[in-house]
């Protein structure tokens, strides 16, 4: 019996010191020796760890299987703050207001009368401005000196070489005063209205241009149609506008009436329009003489000049009406003076109503007690200025 237990317990531990790595193989019977294969497998026990790859999976069938790389622990990012939640009363929804609030914006000019020069050195308490007759609170002020963006819009009709001459003359002095960051376009008008040029910077262009008129062909001078259509393509330029209109100002045979050119006017925004009056020499040297059909044409001139002067007011222009060619330079240093020197105020106006009505403009200059402003030369002699600025804007009309 003890030789019996002997060799149970010798069986035993043979058992236990078989290799492992016959456990981990295939339950399928084993193969014969003639159906090995030539090249035996060699275990993965012998791969180096270099081979293996950082992560994903084994290089070949065959090799080390990769475990996927930690990333190096970063401290977590602390949370955003929660957004605030605003919670109506019971049976109330949410809804968002929104309100328009207008902004007035006036440019004026201050020129000395005498000499046309610019006032500098303003403050904005040296400024008052009323609308419709309130004053106003001026929340935006500042002085620019900048590049214009112009239109000369000039007649060129077959009316009178002396006309034309004038026109020619004032054009050219427009132009020699170009600087080159202004953008000017040159226009014509008699009967019809044609674009010599569109905006540019070179002065070369716009001398081209004014070269070009050199023989009228219609009598016609459509005044009001040639102004309407150069206002309403401004209505697509952004920024501050100019136009320098040059002619007799006669109108003879346009579609639209004084009354529709000067709503037009109104109601398009930044543009400041300068008259120039031409033929002041021959009326001059004609005015007063012949019989009824010359105080009619007198009468003609003269209404023309008014309506000149009253394009130019409502926008906060100028209007000359020079006889000689002499003149012409000190009255383009003035235009120059007004439009590249100019004080621009803005202001909420208290009447916040959009109707679209037309609100008359004033604006004063005062000292610090509030009187007005008193100005004087180096010999202490007192010195007249103008206030160069528009007489109304139209309110914007609510749309429904």
């Amino acid at each position: 019996m003890k030789s019996l237990a002997a060799a149970a317990f010798s069986l035993i531990l043979l058992l236990a010191q078989a290799p492992v790595s016959g456990l981990a193989q295939s339950t399928a019977p084993p193969s014969t020796p003639q159906q090995q294969p030539a090249t035996q497998q060699q275990p993965a026990q012998n791969q180096t760890d270099d081979n293996a790859p950082e992560a994903g999976g084994p290089n070949g069938d065959n090799g080390a299987i990769a475990i996927p790389k930690k990333k190096e622990s970063e401290e977590p990012a602390p949370p955003p703050p929660p957004a605030p939640t605003v919670k109506n009363p019971p049976g109330l929804q949410n809804f968002s207001l929104h309100i328009d609030v207008p902004v007035v914006t006036v440019d004026v000019g201050v020129l000395l009368e005498k000499t046309h020069q610019f006032v500098p050195n303003l403050k904005q308490e040296n400024f008052r401005v009323f609308e419709d007759g309130k004053p106003q609170e001026i929340t935006s002020f500042h002085q620019i000196k900048a590049p214009i963006t112009a239109v000369l819009l000039v007649e060129f009709a077959a009316t009178s070489y002396y006309f034309v001459y004038d026109m020619r003359n004032a054009a050219y002095d427009f132009a020699q005063q170009l600087r080159p960051d202004d953008y000017v376009a040159v226009v014509t008008y008699d009967m019809h209205t044609n674009i010599l040029t569109d905006f540019t910077q070179d002065k070369r262009v716009v001398m081209n241009a004014l070269n070009t008129l050199t023989i009228p062909t219609w009598r016609e001078t459509n005044m009001f149609d040639a102004l309407y259509q150069t206002l309403d393509r401004l209505t697509r330029v952004d920024g501050r506008k100019y136009i320098i209109l040059i002619g007799s100002g006669r109108d003879t045979f346009s579609k639209i009436n004084l009354d529709k050119i000067l709503q037009k006017i109104k109601a398009t925004p930044n543009v400041t329009i300068f008259t120039i009056s031409t033929g002041g020499y021959v009326r001059a040297m004609t005015e007063g003489r012949g019989g009824l059909g010359a105080q009619m044409r007198d009468m003609d001139y003269l209404q023309a000049d008014n309506e000149m002067n009253t394009f130019a007011r409502m926008t906060g222009g100028m209007h000359f009406e020079p006889r000689f060619q002499g003149e012409l330079p000190e009255d383009f240093a003035a235009i120059n003076e007004s439009i590249r020197n100019q004080y621009v105020l803005s202001y909420t106006p208290t009447n916040a109503k959009q109707d679209g009505t037309y609100r008359k403009l004033r604006v004063e200059l005062v000292d610090a007690e509030g009187h007005p402003l008193r100005m004087q030369d180096e010999k202490h002699k007192p010195l007249k200025y103008d206030i160069i600025a528009r007489d109304g804007y139209r309110a914007k009309q609510q749309v429904e």
